[in-house]
Formats: structure tokens, C-alpha cells, sequence
């Protein structure tokens, strides 16, 4: 791990009232990494996310981007140099596809010739046609297109980062699968540096370098999924035995060759 992180959590807590959402949480994300944070509902994954950006402000601890404090930079223009996938694509339903991947680049005053090349450039990479999209409203994309346009929108200001919270978790199996793997060779091609929220572990063990495991506002463990597997905790052991069962299950009920 080098000495300045790419992104870095030192003794983070975030508590909402009473509940302690984020409890004391130290992790260390370098360049060029993709890190998977798993865990179920109120584990405190997303509300890490959200702290990144500084769209909700920590308690206590230190969050560094960049090797900055995000605390000591004005939370409008780190948002704009980190790149934001929601769960929903998160689209302005009243503007086109264009004018949804554009908008960021807009805000920085770039000129609209330099947009329209970006937004073009950016729907190929995507895989979307953009003679077919560019002027649609996302009402008539499926929810597919809309995730492939929310990733284009956030990678239209060239960031670094992205920040993804369960990015394709509303999508139909097949889409889900085709979509991780595109996302994961533009991470590679682009040389971002990823950080995606899920609550599916054979999503995180098939697309993330490592894993970071939460429960209940705390850090279990983190590491390669080889590195996981030698935990002592029952929970994140219990995680990595269910891709196992879902693959006896499928060999189960699945004819062995063939067509299957």
C-alpha cells in the first residue's frame, strides 16, 4: 500500500442520534484500486459512501481524498472531482440523456462543443448508440441504459474516483452481469480508483481487487477474497460460504454439459 492512499478512513465515526451508523472505521484504498464494501441493511456501507464526498459530515476521525482532508475542501468542488454512480441511475428526469452526462462539465463552465465530443465519447464507451439516446428523456430508457448513463455521467468531468452505491442491484440478472463486467474493464482502461457499495458478495469476490467487510457501523475485516477466507469472524465467514452454496445448489439442479 503506498504512504499516501488514495483514499483514506482513519478512525472515522458518523452517528445519527442515537445509532452509530459509522463506528470508528480506519481503511486505507489505494490508486487504481476497486474496493468492494459488503454488508447488509444498516451496516453502515453507504452512509461510509456518502462521508467520502461530504454529502453528510463525520462525527469524528479523518477522511482524506487525494491525500487532502476533505474537511479543509469545499464540498461542492469535491464532488465535482469525484465521480457518483446511485442506485437508480439518479437521472434529472427532465433532461435527455445528453444533457444528463453533460451537466457536470457544464457547471465547470466547459465550452458546449467540448461537451457535445465528451457526451459522444462517453455513450460509446458506455455502449450506448448515441444517434438512438442522446435526446431521449430517461423515462424511455430501460433500467439498464439508465445505469450505463448514470456511469457515463459520472466519469463526464474525467475523475479520478468513483464512488458506487449498489450500482446495479435494481437490474435483471443478465444486465447485472454484462454491466459489472463493462464497468470493471473501464475501472481497468480508465485507471480509476472505485469503491463500490453491495450487499452481494459473489458480485464483490467477481469484480473488486479486495473487500471490506461492515456490520453494524464496524470494519470486520478486509482483503482479497483468499484473504477473507482465513478470517476467524463468523459473520464474514458465513458471507464467503454463500457464492459457495448457490454454486452447489445450481450444480444441483443444473444438467452437467450440454446446453444447460
Amino acid at each position: 500500500m503506498p504512504s499516501k492512499p488514495m483514499i483514506g478512513y482513519a478512525q472515522v465515526a458518523k452517528t445519527f442520534g442515537r445509532v452509530t451508523a459509522v463506528d470508528d472505521v480506519s481503511l486505507d484504498i489505494a490508486e487504481s484500486e476497486f474496493l468492494a464494501v459488503v454488508g447488509g441493511s444498516g451496516s453502515g456501507k453507504t452512509t461510509l459512501l456518502r462521508l467520502t464526498n461530504r454529502l453528510i459530515e463525520a462525527n469524528s476521525g479523518t477522511i482524506t481524498v487525494e491525500g487532502e482532508d476533505v474537511s479543509q475542501v469545499d464540498p461542492v468542488a469535491l464532488r465535482r472531482r469525484i465521480g457518483y454512480v446511485f442506485q437508480s441511475g439518479g437521472l434529472f428526469p427532465h433532461l435527455s440523456v445528453g444533457d444528463n452526462v453533460g451537466i457536470t462539465p457544464k457547471l465547470l463552465g466547459t465550452p458546449a462543443d467540448e461537451i457535445a465530443a465528451r457526451v459522444d465519447e462517453l455513450l460509446d464507451l458506455v455502449r450506448l448508440d448515441r444517434g438512438e439516446h442522446r435526446d431521449r428523456l430517461p423515462a424511455a430508457l430501460s433500467g439498464g441504459q439508465r445505469q450505463r448513463v448514470g456511469v457515463a455521467r459520472a466519469l463526464a468531468a474525467r475523475p479520478r474516483i468513483v464512488l458506487m452505491d449498489e450500482p446495479f442491484g435494481a437490474l435483471d440478472p443478465l444486465t447485472r452481469d454484462a454491466l459489472g463486467d463493462d464497468y470493471r474493464e473501464l475501472h481497468r482502461k480508465l485507471g480509476l480508483t472505485t469503491i463500490m457499495i453491495t450487499h452481494d458478495m459473489t458480485e464483490a469476490i467477481l469484480l473488486a481487487d479486495r473487500i471490506a467487510v461492515m456490520r453494524a457501523g464496524k470494519l470486520l475485516a478486509q482483503g482479497t477474497p483468499a484473504e477473507l477466507a482465513k478470517s476467524s469472524d463468523a459473520y464474514v465467514l458465513e458471507l464467503l460460504r454463500t457464492p459457495r452454496r448457490q454454486v452447489e445448489r445450481l450444480n444441483e439442479r443444473l444438467p452437467l454439459g450440454g446446453a444447460a
